[in-house]
Parts: structure tokens; C-alpha cells; sequence
């Protein structure tokens, strides 16, 4: 659930949500399962990425983790500290530990995933106290429209 502390925090999450779903409709339109990240620091877009797993033939070419190395390039360093990630959905267990190594501050993203979500639905790696950093998890930001998104991509799939 979406925990915004005001009104512009919720604007703000939201609008830059609607940055990330076009990424997501980018993977959508080129086969690819409907993710989509970007990331943030201080109002600026520093990195894009959506997922290019059979484009690319890597299982590593998730929308976070471009957009990680995007944003890394961008800032010419391997930390991403005060940039918040924007990703339709909740990241897995390598994005979610790329996120730690990368030192990003903030998540925020759209709708779970029970099935390998890594940000609190299945696992905890991107807030976990035992890891030497900790991500702020914000989620259900855009829900309804990330899951729309991947549920019309997987029925046209059946």
C-alpha cells in the first residue's frame, strides 16, 4: 500500500511512476514481459531501463538493473546515493541486491510480485538490517496500472 506522507510526495511518486510505465510499455511493445524503472535524483531522470531479457538473451537485462547501470554511467560512479528507483514491479532477489550494492536511497514501486518480489512481499533484501545498506521501500504507487499492464501482456501470451 502507498504511503505517502502528503499530497506532493504523492504527486510526485505518481508522476515519476508515469515515466517508469512508459518504459514498461516500451518492453511491452518489443515482447518483453512489462517492466519498467527509472531513477531519480534530486528531480532529475538520471537512468532508464526496461526489461530486454530476450532482446539482449541475458537474464541479467532487467529494467533495474539498465537502469542502474544507466544512472551509474550517468553520474560516472558506482553509488547511487539520494537517487530514488522507480519500478512498475517489486524488484527480485538480484535487482533487489543490485540495489543494495548500488546504495540507492529510496523504491519506490507499482505492484507486487508473490512470486519472487525481493522488496517485502516474498523476500526483504532491499531493507534488510543485516545488509550494510538499506533501501526505503514505498509501494503500490501506480498498482492498478503496472498490474493492468501485465496481466493484458500475459493473457495475450495464454
Amino acid at each position: 500500500m502507498f504511503n505517502g506522507n502528503n499530497n506532493k510526495e504523492i504527486t510526485l511518486h505518481q508522476n515519476f511512476m508515469i515515466q517508469a510505465l512508459k518504459q514498461a510499455e516500451l518492453a511491452y511493445d518489443s515482447g518483453e514481459i512489462p517492466v519498467g524503472a527509472i531513477i531519480v535524483k534530486e528531480g532529475r531522470i538520471i537512468g532508464k531501463g526496461y526489461n530486454q531479457t530476450e532482446m539482449l538473451k541475458d537474464p541479467t537485462a532487467h529494467a533495474e538493473m539498465l537502469a542502474i547501470s544507466s544512472a551509474c554511467a550517468t553520474l560516472n560512479n558506482k553509488y547511487l546515493e539520494d537517487c530514488t528507483l522507480y519500478v512498475t514491479l517489486e524488484p527480485c532477489p538480484m535487482c533487489a541486491g543490485a540495489i543494495v550494492w548500488s546504495k540507492i536511497h529510496r523504491v519506490v514501486f507499482g505492484a507486487m510480485d508473490a512470486k519472487s518480489g525481493a522488496c517485502g512481499s516474498l523476500f526483504n533484501i532491499a531493507s534488510n538490517n543485516k545488509l550494510n545498506h538499506r533501501a526505503e521501500i514505498i509501494q503500490g504507487v501506480l498498482e492498478l496500472d503496472s498490474q493492468f499492464l501485465l496481466k493484458q501482456f500475459f493473457a495475450s501470451k495464454r
